[in-house]
Parts: C-alpha cells; sequence; structure tokens
C-alpha cells in the first residue's frame, strides 16, 4: 500500500495520485484537510515498528504501507486551522499527530519520497553545495558576506554576479547591478549569497530512481522561474543528457538519500556542467506541463515498487 500525504488537490500529489490509478497501484490518502478526524498510534518494540493509521474511520494496519510520497503543507496555515486560537484542541491535535507521522515516516520501512532528514542538506545552500561537488560536479565561486567592500571586490574579479536566498525558502535570483549598490549596505544586517554569473542554459534534472528526466530551459531572465512575472520568457524542451552526467545525477541523488530529487544544473557554451542545487521535494507539474515527460508516471513507478 502506498500514502499520499498532504492536500490532495495540490497538483504534483494531484498527478502522482492519477498515475497510480493508471497503474492500478493501491493507495491511501492522507488528506491533510482532514487532520481533525484522523488518528496514528505507533511504537517499536524489540526493534519492529508497529501501530495503525485512521482515515475517515478505518483502520490501517502500518506494516501494510510500504512506500509514501509526502508533500505535506506547514500544519499551521492549514485552512481549518485559520479560526483557531494558538494553543486549541484543534492546533494542538493536528500538531501532535503531523510531528508523529513526521516521526514514523523518518523509521518507517520502504519507498519514502522523501524523509525529512535527507531533505534538510536543501536547508544551507553552502552546505549543500560541498556534498554537490564532491560527486564530481562543479559549483559556482561564492561569496557569502555582510561586507559591501568584499562584494565590489568579488564583483571586480569576476564581472557579472547574482545573489540569491543561502537557505531553502524560494527568493528571486537576481544580478548586482548599479542601481543595486546605494543599498549594498543593507547587508551588514544580514550575510548574502553572492555568486559568479555562469553563461549557459539552465537544465532541471527530476531524478525517480534510476530514471532521470531532463528539461533545457532557454529564457532571456535570470530566474526563469518568473519569466512570465519579470516580463520575460521561458522555453521548456525535453533533451537527453550525456550518460556520463545523468549518471552523476542519479549518483547524486542517491548520495543526499533523495529517491526523488530535482536538480538544477547549467550547461556552459563550453559543454562544462555546473550544478546549483538539488530541489528535495520538487514541484515537478510545471515542468511536466511544458515537455510531457512523465515524471508523475516515473514517481508512481517507484513508489509501486518498479
Amino acid at each position: 500500500m502506498i500514502l499520499l500525504c498532504g492536500v490532495p488537490s495540490e497538483r504534483p500529489l494531484a498527478m502522482v495520485r492519477e498515475a497510480l490509478d493508471e497503474i492500478g497501484a493501491p493507495y491511501l490518502s492522507f488528506n491533510q484537510r482532514h487532520v481533525a478526524t484522523y488518528r496514528l498510534q505507533w511504537t517499536i518494540k524489540r526493534g519492529t515498528l508497529a501501530g495503525s493509521l485512521e482515515l475517515d474511520g478505518t483502520s490501517h494496519d502500518l506494516a501494510t504501507i510500504r512506500a509514501a510520497y509526502i508533500r505535506l503543507m506547514d500544519d499551521r496555515i492549514l485552512p481549518e486551522l485559520r479560526a483557531e486560537p494558538e494553543g486549541s484542541p484543534a492546533r494542538i491535535h493536528a500538531r501532535a499527530l503531523h510531528d508523529s507521522l513526521y516521526r514514523w515516516l523518518e523509521h518507517a520501512p520502504g519507498r519514502m519520497v522523501n524523509r525529512a532528514a535527507p531533505q534538510g542538506s536543501n536547508g544551507s545552500k553552502p552546505y549543500q553545495a560541498q556534498l554537490i561537488a564532491q560527486h564530481g560536479f562543479l559549483v559556482p565561486d561564492t561569496l557569502i558576506t555582510n561586507d559591501p567592500d568584499e562584494v565590489l571586490a568579488f564583483q571586480r574579479q569576476h564581472g557579472t554576479i547574482i545573489y540569491k536566498s543561502i537557505s531553502a525558502v524560494r527568493s528571486i535570483v537576481q544580478t548586482l547591478t548599479e542601481a543595486d549598490l546605494p543599498r549594498l549596505d543593507h547587508i551588514g544586517w544580514c550575510p548574502v549569497q553572492f555568486q559568479a554569473l555562469v553563461p549557459g542554459h539552465d537544465i532541471r534534472v527530476h531524478v525517480v530512481g534510476d530514471a532521470v528526466h531532463a528539461t533545457e530551459i532557454v529564457s532571456d531572465c535570470i530566474d526563469y522561474r518568473y519569466a512570465r512575472k519579470l516580463g520575460g520568457s521561458a522555453e521548456l524542451r525535453a533533451i537527453t543528457l550525456p550518460p556520463e552526467i545523468a549518471a552523476r545525477c542519479v549518483a547524486l541523488a542517491a548520495g543526499l538519500a533523495l529517491p526523488f530529487s530535482g536538480i538544477d544544473l547549467k550547461r556552459t557554451p563550453a559543454g562544462e556542467y555546473y550544478c546549483f542545487e538539488v530541489n528535495p521535494s520538487p514541484a515537478f507539474s510545471y515542468f511536466e506541463a511544458n515537455t510531457g515527460q512523465p515524471i508523475a508516471r516515473a514517481v508512481a513507478e517507484y513508489l509501486a515498487g518498479a
């Protein structure tokens, strides 16, 4: 049995559910919006994990759940809890149940996509970059500082540089321009990550187990994810990576214990491949919708044991 965790209408989760229906794989849905009616209990005795999960009035033996696709939103901002004051019984129940669910998913045997602990590498981009480099990828020259003079020296060294988030919190990647310099002193309040601009085309690689789905993005924006918002354009097309790069992506995902991951590469005009980061919970629907790549089907088949 496969457990789908999250809000069922969220597009990636819905697409995997549809793919599971297509291949006839059985699954259960942990719908976060029904959390008030759910119950979970489990124990570990003599190395054996046992327990039950009650969903919509039906109890399920945890031993029958051999895989899970985990796309849980922050339970504190669930619409059903919006009107609940801090510390209310409903909030206490939701928090306790989610905490117990996360802990069980960390220990449960089977294909968990993805467990919480390995996702932690994405919480620090500089830390993850070191792991990426260990797997043979080039990484951009990087400066993390709250000293404006160091930024200016870094800019003189590399010419065009960009800045972006250090943490897992999404930010819009932007080029440091002359217009930014008057407010450069603001970084004194918080270190910022700057990187040398790598020329070339962005490539998003979705790794699912041993399967590789690569998408090349041609855009006139530094951050193609916001091309439309910024008045630019982005063209996505499915490509085939060189075998050694595809194998390196699979090895990187396995090394990070992320069986389903979104790896951000850039191929330079000289044919070099830089890696920026590994997304541990990729919202792949955007890429599948634009290229037709069967990413949801790959995730479904992986969960089903293929």
